[in-house]
Parts: structure tokens; sequence; C-alpha cells
């Protein structure tokens, strides 16, 4: 399905019948497999081909990695148990004691922890640049570089960087691009189009996108990805069968998904930026935002987070989300379900001070993870 649509690929790829020739794809839930005979057994392992054992070989993650590596345009797909085992895992197969790797500082909350008390601890020095700044990602390379590491937009304030000006910096020092694309998902943005090496996802979720499930993928360049496969299998951070076949199934909607959300966000992005309690909205699709006509130019639409300080620091913050009576709190995005957080305090708590003012952290900050709820609801459980 080389040539097919964005949409068919994602309700067709990747499955493949068993003998029963079942329609939907099936749930393997085993964790080992019979060989014919002990020859078989021995040049399976030999050659590592076919299935030998569920937490390296399984036929309902392997469909998923097939239709996710197929959708973002990538040789070959490695899936893991979570986003962060995702982020890990590359870190550690591209990386050894003595490198050095730059990455944004504005990205998940705790990307940024992982970077500061783990892979700091193994002798790995981490510069962090403001995104967008190309020239502070140029200059932060050193001759041991080895990996960019980056989230565009970011979370939660939608910053973006022009990944294609980003990728020729990166293959000019021989540096691996790795960009979590989970925010987009590959509906809406594939970075490996624009020259990124590695494209990383929590496939939680927009690709699962109903908050039923941890995933994580990371997809790419077959050379790269056969070593982040070893990595994996010796490790363990295995994709169970069935929360593979959760994400399998929630990719065959992710195109109407991402269009529906897109479309909330930023109708209620409109809404924030009249409401008298509003300082500021955050939200890529709106053309004042500094960052949208890079947006424009490598993506197909603006996603459904939109974030926004509200006047009246923390107590506001706290007011407004404690007042919604139909938006869930959690920090959880992606959902169906339209939800609301307080960054800060929840998902880049464990996140200095210094480090919090260096990435807009705010005390007033919210952001809302736009679900498929009617928009009039959704508005209308905003309310100071």
């Amino acid at each position: 399905m080389k040539d097919s649509s964005f949409k068919t690929k994602s309700v067709r790829e990747g499955q493949q019948p068993s003998n029963e020739q079942e329609h939907s794809a099936a749930i393997f839930l085993t964790s080992s497999y019979q060989f014919d005979s002990a020859e078989q057994a021995a040049e399976r392992f030999d050659k590592n081909q076919g299935n030998i054992y569920s937490r390296f070989t399984n036929p309902t993650v392997s469909a998923f990695q097939n239709k996710l590596a197929a959708l973002e345009g990538a040789e070959k797909c490695q899936a893991t148990a979570s986003g962060m085992s995702a982020i890990f895992a590359t870190i550690m197969t591209i990386l050894k004691p003595g490198d050095h790797m730059v990455a944004s500082r504005c990205m998940f909350g705790t990307t940024i922890v992982l970077l500061n008390s783990i892979i700091e601890k193994l002798e790995i020095k981490v510069t962090f640049v403001n995104l967008p700044d190309l020239d502070a990602w140029k200059k932060s390379i050193n001759d041991n570089t080895k990996l960019f590491l980056l989230e565009t937009p970011s979370n939660p304030l939608g910053e973006v960087v022009e990944i294609q000006k980003l990728a020729t910096i990166s293959k000019e020092n021989n540096i691996i691009l790795a960009v979590d694309n989970c925010i987009m998902s590959p509906a809406l943005q594939k970075p490996l189009s624009f020259g990124a090496d590695l494209v990383l996802h929590s496939a939680t979720k927009y690709i699962d996108g109903q908050g039923r499930c941890l995933a994580g993928a990371v997809a790419g360049k077959e050379s790269i990805i056969d070593e982040i496969s070893s990595f994996t299998r010796s490790t363990g951070p295995t994709l169970s069968a069935f929360n593979a076949w959760i994400v399998l199934k929630g990719l065959e909607t992710l195109s109407l998904r991402m269009n529906a959300h897109s479309e909330s966000a930023l109708e209620l992005a409109l809404w924030l930026k009249t409401q008298a309690f509003v300082e500021k909205v955050h939200y890529v699709g709106l053309e004042n935002h500094p960052h949208h006509e890079i947006a424009k130019k490598q993506q197909t639409g603006f996603g459904g987070i939109v974030s926004f300080e509200v006047k009246g620091g923390k107590k506001k913050a706290f007011k407004l989300i404690n007042n919604t009576k139909m938006i869930s709190i959690t920090a959880n995005l992606g959902d169906a379900k339209t939800t609301i957080t307080h960054p800060s305090t929840t998902t880049h708590v464990r996140l200095s001070e210094e480090e919090k003012k260096q990435t807009s952290i705010s005390e007033n900050l919210i952001r809302i993870s736009v679900g498929l709820e009617n928009i009039e609801d959704i508005i209308g459980d905003l309310r100071l």
C-alpha cells in the first residue's frame, strides 16, 4: 500500500490475517511460541527470525509497528511499553559515557527530569536550548555531540522549530535528529519527511485516543531501529500484545480524530482570546502565534492542545479548574474526553523553579487537551 492515502493506510496497513482469516486484528496473548523441531528453534534463535518470545516478537505488536512505520514514512518501528521508555531506549542506544546531546528545554516535564537526574548520571552531558533558536542548536554542538532531541510543537506551550533547517544542521555534523511527534501524530506532521532520523511517540496519547493504555514507539531508519530493538530485547520495556491491539485499533481512526481535535481547539483558542479572565493564549493555530507560519509549512493541522494564562495567578487557575463540571481534571492528553491540568503542579512539578522560569511554566498557566465533545459544551464548562 505504498501509494495509498494516509486514511487508507491507517485502516488497512500492517495487519496480516492468521490461518483463521479474521477480519479484525487478532490479539496474540502468549509469552512464547512452539517450534516444530529443535532444529527450527535453533535456527530462529540464531537468525532472530520468526516468533520466538513475546518480549521481542509478537504478531500483534508487529502489526502495530508495521502500521505506524507506514504512517510515519519510516523504514522500521520499535514499540515500547510507554513513551518514556521509547525516549530512554533511544538515548541509551545512541549515546555512551562521554558523549554529548542537545535537547530542547521546552519538553514534557518527565523528559527533562530523565535527562537531568538519570542520563547525566551516566556521564552523558546534556545541553538545553530554546526550541525555536536554530543558532543555539548550532552553537551547542561539540565534537562528541551525537543526538538532538526535541518535541515540536512543544507541550504545553506549542513552540515550534523548523525541522528541515534543524535537520540540515544535524546532518552537516553527523548528529542523529530525534523528534517527539506525540502532540501532532503522523496525521498532522511527518518529521521524517523533513529530514529527521527518528520519530518518537507516547502512543498513550493521540494514537490510542481514548486514554485506555500505555504504549510507546520509535520509528525511522532501519539501521538505527535495529540497534534500539537489540537494546529493548535485552532490557525488556516490552509493549504487551493487549496494549498493542488497542493502539493498533486507535490508528484506524487517527486522521478523523486529529482533524476534529484541531477544529475544536482552534475554536476554543479564539474564544479564550476574547475572555476578560485570560491574560494570554498559547495555540500555534492562532495567526498571531510567533511560530504560526513555520507550523503551517510542516503541519497539516494544529492539534488539540490549548494552553492559556489566567489573570490572578495560581489561585484563579485552581478556581477555574475546580469550577469545571464536565471536563476531566487529569494530566493525560490526547483523550476523546477533554482534560484540564495545571502544568506547574502536575506534569512539570519536578522541575526546579529556575527550570520552570526558563520554560515559561508559570503559576497561572492552564493546559487543556481538547476532546471530541461538542465545542459549545467545552466552552460552557470554563467559567471563573
